[in-house]
């Protein structure tokens, strides 16, 4: 068996886009997830290569490093945890919990890696997944603070009006063109 640590996967789409390239190339799929694609054969540095360019074809680049593959094992953590829909753990027991190595450890490789703390990689997600939310869904504020893990209405208010420069509801009155204009790619965070 063979894992694939992909860097850029962030989404159900994603998944699916890995999928079907594995698939073209006859291999037998065992699972794909964020961040990881297992398949079942053992993989030829030719067939390497080739899944190495194709995937970076579609925006996805294949990790080598395995403090590359730890480092995008936390974002796609962090990707998760911002999105669940219940209740919520501790993000760091959460990573922890996923990850199965200390968080101190995994914080430090984070900072080290990224520039950036996994908590502040964690507001940046919550707010891009909030700016996703107010463009595409008709939820209240309040709903989309749940959402996205605030425990409260007032606290995502502030903290995306920290982000961004602007309210929430600001940002929802604004025109289509500019608040899409305003996202970030996941990947640039």
């Amino acid at each position: 068996m063979t894992e694939l640590y992909i860097k850029n996967m962030v989404c159900p789409r994603c998944v699916m886009a890995v999928k079907d390239l594995i698939a073209r190339h006859g291999l037998t799929i065992v699972d794909v997830v964020l961040g990881l694609a297992q398949v079942a054969e053992d993989l030829t540095p030719t067939q390497t290569t080739t899944l190495r360019n194709e995937l970076q074809s579609l925006g996805f680049d294949l990790l080598d490093n395995p403090q590359q593959q730890l480092v995008e094992q936390i974002r796609t953590s962090v990707i998760e945890w911002v999105r669940q829909i219940c209740e919520r753990e501790k993000l760091s027991s959460y990573i922890q919990n996923k990850i199965a190595k200390d968080y101190s450890l995994l914080s430090k490789l984070f900072s080290e890696t990224t520039g950036i703390t996994i908590e502040r990689y964690c507001i940046l997600q919550r707010v891009e997944y909030a700016k996703e939310l107010l463009c595409y869904s008709e939820l209240t504020n309040a709903e989309i603070a749940f959402r996205s893990g605030y425990a409260s209405p007032a606290h995502f208010s502030s903290q995306f009006r920290q982000e961004t420069g602007m309210t929430p509801t600001t940002f929802r009155q604004q025109s289509g063109h500019q608040s899409l204009n305003s996202r970030r790619y996941i990947n640039e965070i």
